[in-house]
C-alpha cells in the first residue's frame, strides 16, 4: 500500500457562550426537542463550534426534530448539529444517526446543564468535548 490513511481522532471544542445559548435554548422548547446546526471549523480533527444557526422549517416534538437540508443556504462552516433530548438519555438514537448531518451531532438530556452535553460521531461513537 501506498498511502496510508492516518487515523484522525475528532474532538469538540465548543465555545462557552454557544453553549449557555444552546442550553437556553433547550429549555425553551421543552418539553419538546430542539434542534439547531453548530457553524465553525474543522483542522486535523479537531472541531471548533464558534455559533449556531436556527434551521428553517424545522419541526419538532416530544420524541423528535428535524428540519428538510434542502432549504440551508450553502454554507462551507456548518459541522454539524446539536439537538435535545427531553426523555433524559444522551445517546443517539437509530433514527439521530440515520439522519446525521456534517461531522458531528451533540444531543443533550434534560436537565440541560452543563454536564448535559454529549457529542456522537456518524457511527455513534461518543467524540470528546471540551468547553473553552
Amino acid at each position: 500500500m501506498f498511502f496510508k490513511k492516518k487515523k484522525i481522532e475528532r474532538q469538540v471544542m465548543l465555545q462557552h457562550d454557544v453553549l449557555d445559548s444552546i442550553l437556553s435554548f433547550c429549555q425553551m422548547k421543552h418539553p419538546n426537542e430542539g434542534i439547531l446546526i453548530l457553524k465553525g471549523k474543522s483542522k486535523q480533527g479537531t472541531i471548533q463550534v464558534t455559533g449556531l444557526v436556527i434551521p428553517p422549517f424545522s419541526y419538532t416534538g416530544p420524541t423528535f426534530a428535524g428540519f428538510p437540508h434542502s432549504f440551508l443556504p450553502f454554507d462551507m462552516s456548518y459541522v454539524g448539529i446539536v439537538h435535545s433530548h427531553p426523555s433524559g438519555s444522551a445517546n443517539p438514537s437509530v433514527t439521530d444517526l440515520h439522519n446525521f448531518f456534517g461531522l458531528v451531532s451533540l444531543i443533550v438530556k434534560f436537565p440541560y446543564h452543563d454536564d448535559d452535553v454529549f457529542a456522537w460521531d456518524s457511527n455513534g461513537n461518543q467524540v470528546k468535548l471540551s468547553i473553552v
